[in-house]
């Protein structure tokens, strides 16, 4: 799947959902499965940082829970209000391990517009999932 603007003006519609009171640093995430639905995610804060979501697990929290199944996504678009591209944290390449094809691309944006592709295996490389069982 090619990046388009639409994966840009969708992924920055999902980021103002966030709820991110503490940091302020809102996140949104932009899934596409490969039957053409699509489900935004955003990041949820809590008071016990530890209990916060991450947006590219809220989006795919959400498609699972519509009954989609590990390998049903064609690909994720994640944004930051920041000059800077950030990357999807640790917890989040496990899940994305676990629930998508290695190859599935990975469009980390910024508030600029700016695009960096990536694909599940190469945000993580040697990665364990369910698939090794």
């Amino acid at each position: 799947m090619e990046y388009t603007n639409k994966h840009y003006e969708e992924v920055r519609k999902a980021q103002q959902k966030a709820y991110a009171p503490y940091s302020g640093f809102k996140v949104g995430a932009y899934l596409i499965t490969k039957d053409g639905r699509t489900f935004h995610g955003a990041n949820v804060e809590n008071a016990a940082y530890p209990s916060c979501i991450c947006a590219e697990r809220s989006a795919l929290v959400a498609a699972i829970s519509e009954g989609y199944r590990p390998g049903d996504f064609e690909s994720i678009t994640i944004t930051v209000d920041s000059p800077s591209l950030a990357s999807p944290c640790g917890p989040c390449r496990q899940v994305l391990k676990e629930l998508c094809d290695d190859e599935m691309p990975v469009y980390m944006t910024n508030q600029t517009g700016e695009m960096r592709a990536s694909t599940v295996d190469q945000l993580l490389p040697y990665g364990f999932s369910g698939k090794d069982l």
